[in-house]
């Protein structure tokens, strides 16, 4: 309202008549020109004063796996690194894991872009779901705000498992064509795609059987539900340090110095490369003065000595991009998988 007042004073001192009216005019300018300029001024000192008022309530970061999930460890680890570049902002993790994560990224996708809500997503999951069926948003849209981690696919049975290797394994699906059992996190998830690639590159043929999340694999196969788990290296590495599960082979066209005794796939003869890369998005639309703050604070935390010694400890394998680097790559992703279906459909 204070902007309107401005206006309407001088359109009145404009519209002032008499016979001095050109007296009065001349008279008027030195009044005009201030108050033009407490105008312009105000307009644009606006945006200026609202950023920085915020934050102003809770952060929301929505998470599309269950807690205790990959997606979940490091949404929640980073916190206490970017909340203080956010003006000691109060980051709360949601989790929304339900529909393969498609719920979690409608809720972002459709939020306000006013940094109240971001969330965590990786490559493959966010760019399968608008391939396999009809989603309420488009990858292309999203703020790409950093990435965080590249975290190699892998394959986990139970510590005393006759499943030796990758070699047993595939002998003992084999041996009963479609039978054996092994969990994802999904449809569409990089679990899953693992597993097809797995068969494609072995002729082997196993039975999927898909899960909302990592932790409910992990008991699947600790309970004897399941033959073996799809899921990535960090999320079973701590389980495999104390002597529960096995891991029998890692995705990475490297092996992952977090285990690096487990060769890859492709030391195994099979020609399979495959990882989960991991980040943070916002809601499309965020202003740049917003969507800049955070990509600094995101920036300024994943190079915080500190933050690479908690991720570390956590066996989190960190690959770290800005917010220009991560959406190309996401996006790279999204072409790669809109060939991939059109050649060999996934959902079943």
């Amino acid at each position: 309202m204070g902007h309107c007042v401005h206006w309407i004073n001088l359109i009145s001192i404009g519209q002032k008549a008499g016979p001095d009216r050109a007296k009065q005019e001349e008279q008027a300018m030195p009044l005009r020109r201030r108050q033009l300029s407490l105008a312009l001024g105000g307009i644009l000192a606006a945006p200026r004063i609202a950023l920085a008022a915020w934050p102003e309530r809770p952060i929301q970061i929505v998470c599309p796996g269950p807690a205790g999930g990959g997606m979940d460890t490091y949404a929640r680890a980073i916190i206490p690194f970017v909340a203080p570049r956010l003006g000691n902002a109060t980051m709360v993790v949601v989790n929304r894991p339900n529909a393969s994560g498609q719920i979690a990224f409608e809720s972002v996708a459709l939020a306000e872009p006013d940094g109240y809500t971001i969330g965590v997503a990786q490559t493959p999951n966010l760019v399968t779901l608008p391939i396999e069926r009809q989603v309420r948003y488009r990858v292309q849209d999203f703020t790409f705000i950093a990435n965080v981690v590249e975290d190699p696919c892998a394959l986990f049975v139970r510590a005393n498992s006759p499943i030796r290797d990758m070699a047993g394994l595939l002998e003992a699906a084999k041996a009963k064509p479609g039978q054996l059992a092994i969990g994802s996190a999904g449809i569409g998830t990089d679990d899953h795609l693992l597993i097809l690639a797995l068969q494609q590159a072995t002729g082997a043929s196993f039975s999927h059987v898909p899960y909302s999340g990592t932790p409910p694999i992990i008991n699947g196969v600790l309970a004897g539900d399941l033959a073996a788990g799809s899921f990535n290296a960090s999320e079973g590495i701590g389980l495999v340090r104390q002597g529960t599960l096995r891991l029998l082979g890692q995705g990475g066209a490297a092996r992952w110095e977090g285990a690096g005794e487990i060769p890859t796939f492709r030391e195994q003869n099979i020609d399979v490369v495959a990882a989960s890369i991991r980040g943070v998005i916002a809601p499309p639309n965020m202003p740049e003065a917003l969507r800049d703050r955070f990509r600094e604070a995101f920036a300024g935390a994943l190079a915080d000595p500190a933050w690479v010694r908690e991720a570390a400890r956590l066996s989190l394998p960190l690959r770290v991009m800005g917010g220009e680097e991560q959406r190309r790559v996401f996006l790279e992703d999204d072409a790669k998988l809109r060939e991939l279906w059109k050649r060999a459909a996934w959902r079943e």
